[in-house]
């Protein structure tokens, strides 16, 4: 087994910083990113103290008497939530607080990680689909739908994609993704496809559910971390209002009524 020797704070507290604004940009908890923040400085031989703001994090190391005191502040990272990060992410910290890596390794295990490429964009635009054609019968579509629901995913899907590899905001990326999915599923009751025309046009925008803010917020609160709580909260909302305008219009479009 590999000890891992100290480091000075200036140095620890680099390395912290980046790694939390990786945990954060990749949809972890404050207090899974807390737990880690305090394996790896345990790990290192220092002190560390952090406040996670909505748009920087602010990173403060020092050794375990309190003095040599560092502190930075970081962006909070904004990305695409991934799991398969996260779990290397927290990998990493056991790694270190098991002391099978030092500094340099964790340094560099990081940057492979940054570096990483997520699911592949094939991959997604077959799963995705299938997984809201599953979320249609689930809900007691028929076969007609869940097909109808598919066509629709993968065609809001696809306006997903091409918004954010033109960095359009993802505002109008949920309303342009909603309505375009919503058009399509409609077709079902235009067309007298199935029978279950409104479950299609119901779960055919489902895919854009930020359900991980949601699930998010809701755990920062318990463990008392109101302002990320909150405004992980606010940022679901509003995606989500804006997912249900694109619906809203598709419906209207298509003269479509639910009620």
């Amino acid at each position: 087994m590999m000890t891992t020797c100290s480091v000075t704070p200036n140095k620890a507290a680099a390395f912290l910083a980046r790694y939390t604004s990786m945990l954060y940009s990749c949809g972890a908890t404050c207090i899974r990113m807390e737990r880690n923040v305090e394996r790896i400085a345990k790990s290192l031989g220092v002190k560390a103290d952090m406040t996670i703001l909505p748009r920087h994090i602010i990173m403060t190391v020092s050794k375990l008497d309190g003095t040599d005191v560092c502190s930075i502040n970081t962006p909070a990272g904004h990305g695409a939530v991934s799991f398969a990060v996260n779990t290397r992410l927290s990998r990493l910290s056991w790694r270190m607080a098991d002391g099978e890596v030092n500094m340099e390794q964790a340094q560099r295990e990081l940057e492979r990680i940054s570096m990483s490429k997520g699911t592949d964009t094939h991959v997604l635009l077959l799963l995705v689909p299938c997984a809201n054609a599953s979320f249609c019968r689930l809900f007691g579509g028929d076969m007609v739908a869940m097909a109808v629901v598919a066509v629709a995913t993968l065609a809001g899907y696809l306006v997903k994609l091409l918004c954010t590899e033109h960095h359009i905001d993802v505002r109008l990326m949920a309303i342009m993704a909603s309505f375009v999915s919503t058009v399509i599923a409609a077709s079902d009751s235009l067309f007298g496809l199935g029978t279950t025309p409104g479950i299609a046009l119901g779960t055919g925008v489902l895919y854009l559910v930020p359900g991980i803010g949601f699930i998010n917020s809701f755990c920062d609160m318990l463990q008392q971390h109101y302002i990320c709580s909150l405004t992980r909260l606010a940022n679901a909302l509003i995606f989500t209002c804006c997912m249900s305008l694109g619906l809203g219009a598709g419906m209207l479009v298509m003269n479509q009524n639910m009620f």
